[in-house]
């Protein structure tokens, strides 16, 4: 799906290509085409026109994709249907409690997730601050929220953008989190817990054989582990 060269010229194509590949990084790594970076018209960067850093938030909610970092700490585009593998192997059985009373996870962790959990969706900037996650208060936020999202537990689901007073959007989006379970409900959770670790990740790597057949096995598992 990947090997040859295509651009994409709308977000409405973009949607459709999370929908038919699964997985979709949003930056150029060690897989060549295998980004929204590589496929997008260069036109659409950085211009007065909505591009791809705008179409993050819409894609977001209208796939009802996972949006995060979660291939090597690099933001991806995971379908619905691809992220339930994906938590399923990455949580290695657990749910967020059952990892925390193993020992699996850190108090601080904890913290964190346990505000999205009671608040969430919650805007990054009102995460930080209920947590005390700023100059003079408790550091680490960056490193702590991406390892929820690599471990399956926690998912950006939009980004908002302040407004003027004539209701123009200005800077760049805020990121929203929400837990798994926010964002998809108990059904999914609960259907996700139906295969072992072990059949996602094998259901995974065969799709990405599939869809990246450029792909060397040792790249395929170093994005996956």
């Amino acid at each position: 799906m990947f090997e040859t060269h295509f651009l994409i010229h709308s977000q409405k194509e973009c949607a459709h290509l999370i929908e038919m590949a699964g997985f979709l990084p949003f930056f150029a790594n060690g897989i060549p085409g295998f980004s929204l970076q590589e496929h997008v018209d260069p036109t659409l960067w950085f211009t007065t026109e909505t591009g791809p850093w705008e179409w993050k938030g819409p894609l977001i909610r209208d796939t009802h994709c996972a949006y995060g970092k979660f291939f090597a700490n690099k933001a991806v585009f995971i379908s619905k249907q691809w992220m339930m593998d994906f938590a399923n192997y990455r949580r290695d059985g657990y749910d967020y409690d059952a990892r925390y009373n193993d020992g699996l996870s850190a108090h601080r962790d904890r913290e964190c997730y346990e505000l999205i959990e009671k608040y969430g969706p919650l805007l990054s900037k009102r995460l930080k601050k209920l947590g005390d996650y700023r100059k003079g208060g408790k550091k680490g936020f960056d490193t702590i929220i991406t390892r929820l999202q690599s471990q399956g537990y926690v998912t950006i689901s939009d980004f908002v953008y302040e407004t003027k007073e004539d209701g123009t959007r200005y800077g760049w989006g805020v990121a929203e989190y929400a837990t798994l379970e926010q964002w998809y409900g108990a059904e999914y959770i609960r259907s996700m817990y139906q295969r072992t670790p072990e059949q996602s990740y094998q259901r995974m790597m065969k799709h990405l054989k599939t869809i990246l057949p450029q792909a060397e096995k040792k790249q395929l598992e170093q994005i996956l582990k």
